[in-house]
């Protein structure tokens, strides 16, 4: 968990990576044929979130730099975990299939 608190927290083009990762594997997955629509679209919405929280860290680090107690990870990264968790299920079960 520390590695990730290292990498993530206040790197929002970190953060940004990882969305264009999930991204680039969602466009793969639709536009391949491997998948069919629906079974994709959760890991276009994982990448989305990423997306968004990339933009959060982005203001968050502009606007309070000097934030150290970060409240709002507690809700931020579980959701985000279930997200991308259900989104790679759901990419690797399409595939499969």
């Amino acid at each position: 968990m520390a590695l990730l608190t290292e990498v993530l927290v206040g790197q929002p083009g970190h953060i940004l990576i990882v969305a264009l990762v999930l991204l680039a594997g969602w466009s793969v997955l639709r536009f391949s044929g491997a998948v069919s629509g629906p079974s994709a679209r959760p890991l276009l919405w994982a990448s989305l979130a990423w997306g968004v929280y990339a933009a959060w860290e982005a203001l968050v680090q502009l606007r309070t730099p000097e934030a150290n107690i970060r409240v709002d990870l507690l809700l931020i990264w579980p959701l985000l975990a279930a997200l991308t968790l259900f989104g790679l299920i759901r990419g690797t079960i399409g595939a499969s299939r």
